[in-house]
């Protein structure tokens, strides 16, 4: 019976260490060899999603229920915030619209955090393509039938900026609950050592 559990137990440890190098921003990838306004913004979701990668690799139940407080919401409601901007993000890249309300989706906090892990990177990968230009790059709203767009600049100055800082809300919130985040992650290289 005990080995049953240790088996269990490693290939448990195993599978998830297997899914933590499949999924998108374990590292940032390789640099663009040109600059462009386009590269640029591609870059900046890289550097989001790494950083959202491990501010959220091996959160605990305890970490999803923590709250700072005086009101403040918890940690898997910022969470359910984050997976809604990069959303948001990638429909932006992609030119489609964010339709409100938001359809509502009952989905684990594993699903939502790999669900926000490739929007990022698929918002990335097709600003990077030649179909995609950044003047054409819009924020869209739909609810019913009224439409709102906004210019790229929202989208920095909006969402992506907004993620960025919800993501240093979840690495203060961890290590407030006594879970802080690995300590090799290196934002600047792009690289976690060991």
């Amino acid at each position: 019976m005990k080995f049953t559990v240790f088996l269990f137990c490693l290939t448990l440890s195993l599978m998830l260490n297997a899914q933590t190098d499949t999924l998108p921003y374990y590292e940032i990838p390789p640099a663009p060899q040109t600059y462009s306004a386009n590269a640029v913004l591609a870059r900046t979701i890289d550097g989001l999603g790494y950083r959202y990668f491990w501010a959220t690799e091996g959160l605990t139940a305890a970490d999803l229920e923590y709250t700072p407080g005086n009101h403040g919401r918890k940690t898997e409601v910022v969470l359910e915030h984050l997976n809604g901007l990069s959303e948001v993000i990638m429909n932006a890249a992609l030119g489609k619209p964010n339709v409100r309300p938001r359809p509502e989706r009952i989905l684990t906090w594993e699903e939502k955090r790999v669900e926000t892990l490739h929007n990022l990177k698929a918002a990335s990968d097709y600003l990077r393509t030649e179909k995609s230009n950044i003047e054409d790059t819009k924020v869209i709203f739909q609810r019913g039938e009224q439409t709102s767009e906004f210019p790229v600049w929202n989208l920095l100055n909006g969402p992506l900026a907004d993620a960025i800082y919800h993501v240093g809300q979840i690495v203060s919130f961890r290590r407030s609950a006594g879970n802080p985040m690995n300590p090799n992650v290196n934002v600047f290289i792009g690289k976690t050592g060991s």
